[in-house]
Parts: C-alpha cells; structure tokens; sequence
C-alpha cells in the first residue's frame, strides 16, 4: 500500500451510494487503485495494487453471497 495523490478527477462512488456521503470513492489507475473517503477528498487515500484490490472485492463479493456473513 502506497500513498496516492489525490487530483480531483477520475474519483467515482458506487452508484449504489447513499446520499449522506457516508461512502468511499475509488480510482482506477494503470498501476493503483485509489480508494479516499467522499466525505474527505482532500485527505489522505489508500493505493492498492489492481491484484490486491481485485482479490479484495472477490473475497467481499463471497461474503455477500454466504449465508453465514449476512
């Protein structure tokens, strides 16, 4: 995980978000995936590498499903 910097474009939230900005925005890169919070665009942002990233939504995507993590 590296620091990112944090220009205002190309920052998107899901558009499943709610309203109250109580979410995060992310960032695709050709080499890092961005993550700030929407609430704090101007502090600090998470930078992952696209491998880490895609195996975090995969294992959040197998919760989602799992009866046991409702």
């Amino acid at each position: 995980m590296t620091a990112l910097p944090t220009p205002d474009r190309d920052w998107f939230k899901s558009s499943r978000s709610a309203t109250n900005a109580a979410c995060v925005e992310v960032r695709v890169t050709a080499d890092l995936v961005g993550v700030r919070d929407s609430k704090n665009p101007d502090g600090p942002a998470l930078a992952f590498a696209p491998a880490a990233w895609a195996g975090f939504i995969g294992v959040l995507s197998a919760g989602a499903q799992d009866p046991a993590h409702p």
